[in-house]
């Protein structure tokens, strides 16, 4: 995927390809847009942009959340090809889950990430460190390894970590994913040297600072995964420990969190990226013509419009309710189901064949309780604080929208389900 080319389709082949749910829309090679990249009406992201440009005393942190499917990972790759944020920021984006295990994440493992990340990425870019950093790394690391030793019983051949710094970052990374037994030996001498830790990683921020003139950005994705559990332990728990790095950093962090009262900890730096609104709370009938717009931008530039019929487009855009990914799943079930017609066009019934799918994989997990919650949403469009509705909010089963003020719908699929 990594040669991906960004083509409009014109053939259901491609098009499949062009829809699949995880693309990661990268940036062109000379910092444009990727050309799948559609903005959204009053983009959040413009404001993460505004406060990373804005002057500061300690490089800033932001928490940026957004339920699943809204666009966040697509909207830091396309915070990447900024101008102004390549300027000042030296930026380096990556996926948590390439470190370590997400499911059992813990606040110790993302500090040894942005350590490890800072250090491979310039490197790998061709950047240059100091002998006596390098030197004071090489000293970090065989502590580490010596302490794991000792606690491994002196089985150093099996856990070796790496002659070279670099092996050292990429190993442990990989035996942080892979190793419970390591992981667990690895936090635990974290956990007892955490200030040495956090200078390291401050150390090689303020080398990268001063060979490039620019602060290191890191973009973290992926953290929005873990369960509130987890996602309260690292930004709650740990959230004075987290701003610590001497760089700035944009967190992706659990909706969950949004809806919890833990959510205090983190509000005056957090950012989220709603839903499309493709209706008002109010008026729930007439359709809003830019968010309508948007959406088919969005299909339209991966594919030709002559490979759907208007009607099904329009009923694909509806069934979406405004998330970008729920879109992209409904025309490939459609896609899929042409194709085995031999059909040369999607028609309103994969629209609803598609939709039909969604709406039985909700019929296995929805309660009574939960439908008659979500009967009382459809009829108020209020988004209250509730133990069921964060749930149903992660279930996509509600989507929040944001006008003046934030509300919520349920998931248009379910509508007949009510």
């Amino acid at each position: 995927m990594s040669n991906f080319d960004y083509l409009k389709a014109v053939d259901f082949d491609r098009a499949w390809l062009n829809f699949e749910l995880d693309l990661p829309l990268k940036p062109g090679s000379n910092g444009k847009p990727n050309p799948f990249y559609i903005n959204r009406p009053g983009n959040p992201i413009n404001e993460l942009i505004d406060a990373l440009l804005a002057p500061f005393y300690r490089p800033p942190k932001f928490f940026f959340s957004g339920h699943r499917g809204c666009g966040k990972s697509t909207e830091l790759l396309h915070l990447l090809s900024n101008s102004d944020i390549q300027k000042k920021y030296w930026p380096i984006n990556f996926s948590i889950r390439e470190e370590t295990d997400i499911i059992d994440l813990d606040f110790r493992d993302v500090l040894l990430a942005i350590g490890s990340r800072l250090f491979r990425e310039y490197r790998k870019k061709g950047g240059e460190l100091p002998d006596q950093l390098l030197k004071e790394l090489n000293g970090w690391k065989g502590k580490v390894e010596k302490q794991i030793s000792t606690i491994l019983d002196g089985q150093v051949s099996e856990y070796e970590l790496g002659a070279s710094i670099n092996a050292f970052f990429v190993n442990a990374g990989m035996k942080m994913k892979l190793e419970p037994a390591t992981r667990i030996e690895l936090r635990q001498i974290v956990e007892t040297d955490i200030t040495g830790l956090i200078a390291i990683i401050n150390h090689i921020a303020a080398a990268i600072y001063s060979q490039e003139r620019r602060i290191p950005l890191i973009l973290i994705d992926d953290m929005d995964k873990p369960d509130l559990d987890r996602a309260r332990a690292i930004f709650q728990e740990h959230r004075e420990i987290m701003l610590q790095p001497n760089c700035a950093i944009v967190y992706t962090v659990s909706s969950a969190l949004f809806y919890s009262k833990e959510f205090d900890a983190i509000r005056d730096q957090a950012l989220f990226l709603p839903n499309i609104n493709l209706r008002t709370a109010i008026d729930s009938v007439h359709q809003l013509p830019q968010g309508y717009r948007t959406l088919e931008k969005f299909v339209t530039v991966r594919m030709d419009s002559k490979l759907i019929q208007p009607p099904a487009l329009s009923q694909a855009i509806t069934y979406s309710g405004g998330v970008f990914r729920e879109l992209a799943r409904i025309v490939r079930t459609a896609i899929g189901r042409a194709r085995r017609r031999k059909a040369g066009q999607i028609e309103l019934d994969d629209i609803e064949w598609a939709a039909t799918e969604i709406r039985n994989e909700y019929r296995r997990i929805l309660d009574k309780e939960d439908l008659k919650l979500l009967k009382y949403v459809q009829d108020n469009k209020r988004l209250e604080y509730s133990d069921r509705l964060r749930p149903l909010l992660q279930l996509l089963a509600l989507l929040e929208y944001r006008d003046e003020d934030n509300w919520c719908d349920v998931h248009p699929v379910l509508r007949k389900m009510l």
